[in-house]
């Protein structure tokens, strides 16, 4: 309901901190309460089972887990076996193994989920800013710090017996359309971007960080060489959900029964990037296949996707699960397979290890029964499970006993984590707009504020009058707080517009007209995660400011208010394309990245969009002023193979002729692409007159002459801070085949010849690729 307060300046981070506009998973009061809590039981620990069990090879850590897991698994009977494939992992009571829950969420913190309980003695976890704001920081550093903060808060409750270490998190889906649900819960639209996010948060999750700890015995991306086996992790991340999934309920479908037409070209270059880099790059040990059919197959029974991609082309070590329920839709829901029984047998042997739901506990054993599954097929399911989990200690004894043993209640919401999610907030926060320089707002005359606006959506009737109106000629400025909530946008539901709901709009029109009689500033604050059509406060001259908070966590008040203040210079950019309301007209179902100027249909995200837009990808403004330039990068890069062919070229317009006379594609997995890689230099130079953070977003626009390729792409970026006329150097190191790589149309990834514009701010430098014939 639409509401408002006046009050003075010095109150106002009070209020936002305690404000009901901050929805957030938690807060973090009370976290070092003190109680009686029962103590877990633990495979392989003196206590709880029989200690006999220790003399076990499974519970010997001087074996390799190859060895404990072979052991255990052969001790177990078939109908054991099963039961162990499910999220609700049952005990085995016999061998001291207690029952185990898979299914843990930490998007943003470690969250309300099937594993996790929040009581004495710790009530609650630090929540940091939904991940669509934090991805606006475009700071990787940060964004492997909170997954460290995350995974020991989550490594806490464990040893608490309030949690399990299995996070199915992060959700590295694209955020292909502006009206899904889920979007808030993903980094954005950008495959690199959403890529550099996924890599950096598993690596803080499962490597963690804490006193004494050698990482590089934790390193889940080094190969498992030695007497160790596999590396060690410090909670277990899942990336998910595996592939092409980004839409809840639209156009007469939902998540469950939707097929999802997708071209290899779209697959290869918007969709599986993430969870390549994921897997490769990030060394993550879960994926989660999704819901939806890929092209008429379910994800989750699509041998090609689970076995010969996430396995044997990219080497996952590590488990695959479905979304929960989804072994029983192929089914139960579209007939996929004729009998539950050839559904459980399609997903085992398509690479499925972990069904979240009962389906296989159900109807393994008939399968196994008729034929259709093997007890093999269960064995190799389990032992992936079984790895993962004692990788994690979790056949190691008593927890208290292990290298995160000393690990309790006084390291959840500690200080520096709860500074940790103000930074959070406070780099992702986004400048939307700032006429006249209103922001930052003066200590000195600004005393008093109203703050006015709904949380959600609202009616006429809550609206009333605008009784919130009377205080705007009191008062020296107006903070209007305007946007969504988990009414318009969550987990199956997706929007059906893209306006402001209820009678935000009037709401802020008319307060904005009536501050302007009296002379005063209005800011207008936006909390969202998918985009709103805001071009009615955009092109309002009597709105000074705008601001995109997202939905910015426990310290998202006192963020903004110490930006509001000038305490803080904001420096986030968009990780998404705010469109127009008109792009609703736009089916949801359609996956396709390119437009197509047959049908009118515009594409999808800014490499491929071809209409209006509200704001751009990669919008944001500062409180002060920002000057790159391209200091040093090569002019022409080639193979060394034609050297003694182009010494004497040049790089003008009239040498592309020569290009295309001397050079083709050149396959992306080519061994000569190490031969291509270049520095770009550039000078960035703080102008203004105060300290800021600067995000360098480095794009190239590919060559004009081949049809089918993005407007722009991003390459690299960088985030870097600046103090009041000062300059600094920045080094991008370019790989070709990895950062200038383009897709064709049967999804194989080439570099094509030709000249490639680099552009960073308003600084542009062309390089052209000559490479072999």
């Amino acid at each position: 309901m639409a509401s408002g307060w006046m009050i003075s300046a010095s109150a106002m981070v009070l209020m936002m901190l305690s404000s009901s506009f901050l929805i957030m998973i938690h807060s973090s009061d009370g976290a070092n309460l003190k109680s009686e809590v029962n103590q877990p039981k633990y495979a392989c620990a003196d206590g709880g089972f029989d200690s006999r069990f220790q003399d076990f090879p499974f519970c010997n850590t001087s074996l390799v887990i190859r060895e404990r897991v072979d052991d255990l698994v052969r001790r177990l009977t078939v109908s054991e076996k099963i039961e162990l494939l499910v999220n609700e992992a049952a005990g085995v009571p016999r061998l001291g193994v207690p029952a185990y829950q898979w299914w843990q969420e930490a998007l943003h913190g470690v969250a309300d989920s099937p594993g996790v309980q929040f009581k004495a003695p710790i009530p609650a976890a630090t929540s940091f800013p939904q991940v669509i704001l934090t991805a606006a920081s475009f700071n990787a550093s940060l964004w492997e710090e909170i997954g460290k903060a995350v995974s020991t808060e989550g490594r806490a409750m464990y040893n608490s017996g309030l949690s399990g270490l299995t996070f199915w998190s992060p959700n590295i889906n694209i955020f292909r359309d502006p009206r899904w649900g889920r979007g808030q819960e993903t980094p954005g639209e950008d495959p690199l971007l959403t890529s550099r996010y996924a890599v950096s948060y598993v690596k803080g999750l499962q490597i963690g960080d804490y006193e004494g700890t050698n990482v590089t015995e934790l390193s889940v991306t080094q190969a498992a060489t030695n007497r160790t086996g596999p590396k060690r992790l410090k909670v277990s991340a899942c990336c998910k959900h595996f592939t092409a999934y980004d839409m809840e309920n639209s156009g007469g479908t939902d998540r469950r029964h939707f097929n999802a037409q997708v071209t290899l070209q779209d697959l290869e270059d918007t969709y599986n990037p993430p969870f390549k880099a994921c897997v490769k790059d990030g060394g993550v040990s879960c994926i989660m296949c999704s819901y939806n059919r890929l092209n008429g197959v379910p994800t989750c029974a699509d041998h090609n996707l689970l076995t010969k991609t996430i396995r044997q082309k990219w080497g996952l070590d590590g488990y695959i699960v479905s979304d929960c329920d989804a072994v029983a839709i192929i089914h139960d829901y579209f007939n996929y397979a004729p009998t539950p029984e050839d559904a459980v047998s399609e997903v085992l042997k398509a690479g499925l290890d972990l069904n979240c739901g009962t389906y296989i506990s159900k109807h393994a054993q008939k399968a196994i029964d008729e034929g259709k599954l093997s007890e093999v097929n269960i064995d190799e399911a389990l032992s992936k499970l079984v790895s993962v989990q004692m990788r994690l200690g979790l056949f190691d004894g008593n927890p208290k006993t292990q290298l995160f043993g000393r690990l309790g209640p006084e390291a959840v919401c500690t200080k520096e984590n709860q500074h940790l999610a103000l930074e959070a907030a406070r780099e992702g926060i986004v400048l939307l707009k700032n006429e006249g320089e209103i922001l930052p707002l003066s200590k000195e005359s600004t005393h008093t504020l109203a703050v006015i606006g709904p949380h959600g959506n609202a009616s006429d009737d809550m609206l009333g009058n605008y009784a919130a109106l009377d205080m705007v000629e009191k008062v020296d400025a107006i903070v209007l707080i305007v946007g969504l909530n988990e009414e318009q946008e969550k987990e199956a539901h997706d929007r059906k517009d893209l306006l402001l709901p209820g009678q935000q709009q009037t709401l802020v029109t008319t307060v904005a007209a009536k501050a302007a009689v009296e002379n005063h500033p209005v800011i207008l604050v936006i909390m969202c995660g998918g985009p709103v059509d805001i071009s009615f406060a955009k092109d309002n001259v009597n709105i000074s400011s705008i601001l995109w908070i997202g939905y910015p966590g426990e310290a998202g008040g006192k963020a903004l208010a110490q930006i509001m203040y000038g305490d803080y210079n904001p420096g986030g950019r968009l990780p998404l394309t705010w469109y127009p309301e008109e792009f609703v007209k736009v089916s949801m179902l359609n996956m396709h990245m390119r437009p197509n100027e047959t049908s009118g249909y515009p594409g999808r995200t800014y490499r491929f969009y071809m209409g209006k837009t509200v704001y751009d990808f990669g919008h944001g403004r500062s409180f002060t002023n920002f000057l790159s330039s391209f200091v040093l990068a090569p002019g022409t890069i080639y193979s060394k193979k034609l050297i003694r062919q182009v010494t004497s070229f040049q790089t003008s317009p009239n040498s592309l002729g020569l290009i295309r006379h001397f050079t083709s594609e050149l396959d992306a997995e080519d061994p000569s692409c190490e031969n291509l890689n270049f520095d770009v230099t550039l000078n960035v130079t703080n102008t203004g007159n105060r300290e800021g953070s600067h995000v360098l977003l480095l794009y190239a626009k590919p060559p004009t002459s081949v049809k089918g390729l993005p407007n722009k792409y991003l390459v690299a970026f960088d985030r870097i801070h600046l103090q009041a006329k000062k300059s600094k150097s920045v080094v991008f190191n370019i790989v070709p085949c990895r950062d200038l790589k383009l897709v064709q149309g049967e999804g194989k990834g080439v570099l094509y010849p030709g000249l490639y514009t680099l552009t960073v701010d308003e600084a542009e430098h062309s390089v052209i690729l000559i490479l072999d014939s």
